[in-house]
């Protein structure tokens, strides 16, 4: 087994986003040890590069910086093919009058970060400054001509937010593109899988399976949502039933094109090409 005291840790995004994929994930329903740690990207993805969490969620960019230490689990992302309704860039004039702006970034995710650098640099044009900050949109808009929220942090603040123009980066990825965008991607460690490909497999069935049976019946999932976050159980409804969660090759041509803007503008230091996990299908056929 994989980890300290033959435990598998497995990293779950605590964002809603990602919700249906682990709604139903019980690590002591596993027939390996197991325990499931929830974190923001950032943290998950730290971890994910260090190998203290074997397999999980993490942002797509930071799969793309460490791709030659993990594998990408098939069938599962967090996408969308235009709007994703969680990816907000505020402004404080219209989008074509940005230009030469200082932007206050989110300090919680790497994708949506270089994702705006992307479609400001090689779809706006022109030249900008960027400072991180705290995922407060007052604070943000006080230091910055525009500021990146993601997540739950975005969807409250689109809520309340009547000052500022508002974007949404799927859609204005989609709209330039034409693809769909992967925020976030499901991996394994390319060790654990050495050590455990049974257990590895056994916990991306879990994940699949969860994924299924939450768009079968979105009810409980679109319950806790307005209970933590508030909201409607329509806007909630309207919002899992928008993204994507699987991984084909629709997902996987917007996600390539990802890194290639990535690469050419020098946020990685090499081309990616995303490779998928798929020795699990022949560990289960052995079984």
């Amino acid at each position: 087994m994989p980890g300290e005291d033959n435990k598998t840790i497995i990293g779950k995004i605590s964002y809603t986003n990602a919700w249906p994929v682990f709604h139903y994930v019980d690590p002591a329903a596993l027939g390996t040890q197991a325990e499931m740690v929830a974190a923001v990207p950032a943290e998950l993805n730290r971890r994910m590069h260090e190998g203290s969490i074997h397999i999980g969620a993490l942002s797509s960019f930071a799969y793309a910086e460490v791709a030659d230490r993990l594998l990408l689990l098939p069938d599962l992302s967090v996408s969308a093919d235009g709007a994703v309704n969680s990816i907000f860039l505020f402004t404080k004039v219209p989008l074509p009058e940005l230009k030469e702006a200082k932007v206050a970034l989110t300090n919680t995710s790497a994708t949506s970060i270089n994702l705006l650098k992307i479609l400001l640099e090689k779809s706006l044009g022109g030249s900008y400054s960027y400072i991180t900050c705290e995922p407060d949109l007052t604070e943000m808009m006080a230091q910055a001509d525009a500021a990146l929220l993601i997540g739950d942090h975005a969807i409250r603040a689109s809520w309340s937010n009547t000052e500022y123009y508002r974007t949404d980066l799927g859609q204005w990825w989609k709209d330039w593109t034409g693809c769909s965008m992967t925020f976030a991607v499901w991996a394994v460690n390319r060790d654990a899988v050495e050590r455990d490909p049974e257990g590895m497999a056994e916990i991306a069935d879990m994940f699949l399976d969860s994924k299924r049976r939450s768009l079968s019946d979105l009810t409980p999932i679109v319950e806790e949502a307005v209970s933590r976050i508030g909201g409607s159980a329509a806007y909630w409804q309207h919002y899992f039933t928008n993204l994507c969660y699987d991984f084909d090759e629709r997902q996987q041509e917007g996600l390539r094109l990802y890194f290639k803007f990535a690469y050419e503008l020098g946020l990685l230091d090499h081309l990616v090409v995303p490779e998928l996990w798929n020795e699990k299908r022949s560990v289960r056929v052995k079984k």
